[in-house]
């Protein structure tokens, strides 16, 4: 099979305890490119990744950098909120836990803003994106992420519709109080629970 054509297998629960389809996704074998204006397009070598805002020290990274971080495979499921889900891929890539083990933030920190080259941004509560598996990927199922999904490195949500998780990521922002990104600031819901149908506000 391809990188993107796999059988999928629909029912029970997931790793987390919820049911794998949420509430009004359909199951796909197929994996469309929802983007909004055009696609970045960024080289290895002039990528960087780069934190700032309450934080001891901002830094950055350069690809080689970030590729020594402690790296994980993630075998999960993805969930569109334009109503379909894509099931078992396998993510590579770096925990947000352990990036933020390299990161001294100040403690008053409990919000993080994700930026994407190409000026995207969206907004996550720092306990969650500890807690939920999200992830910086930069291989989908052994191959380097393609570049109309995020590549050469996205944000992947698995607990939270797809949106969260920035494409083309370039850098985190962390602050004190919550902040809307583009969707949310457009509309979609804050929180996103797919188990809740959380799509819009």
């Amino acid at each position: 099979m391809g990188l993107f054509e796999k059988k999928t297998t629909v029912g029970g629960i997931n790793a987390f305890g919820k049911p794998k389809l949420p509430p009004g996704q359909t199951a796909t074998e197929k994996f469309p490119v929802l983007t909004y204006g055009e696609t970045p397009k960024i080289s290895k070598e002039e990528w960087r990744f780069i934190v700032w805002g309450l934080v001891e020290q901002e830094r950055d990274w350069t690809w080689s950098e970030f590729l020594k971080l402690p790296q994980t495979i993630l075998r999960a499921d993805f969930h569109c909120v334009t109503h379909w889900s894509r099931f078992g891929d396998e993510w590579g890539g770096v925990l947000f836990r352990d990036l933020i083990r390299h990161i001294k933030l100040k403690p008053e920190a409990k919000h993080v803003i994700q930026h994407a080259y190409g000026g995207y941004t969206t907004n996550l509560p720092l306990q969650r994106m500890i807690d939920e598996d999200v992830l910086f990927a930069h291989t989908f199922n052994g191959e380097p992420l393609p570049e109309e999904h995020g590549g050469p490195m996205r944000v992947f949500t698995p607990r939270r519709y797809a949106w969260k998780g920035a494409k083309w990521i370039h850098g985190l922002e962390f602050l004190a109080n919550d902040k809307p990104g583009f969707w949310e600031v457009n509309g979609y819901s804050n929180t996103a629970d797919p188990w809740k149908e959380e799509r819009f506000w």
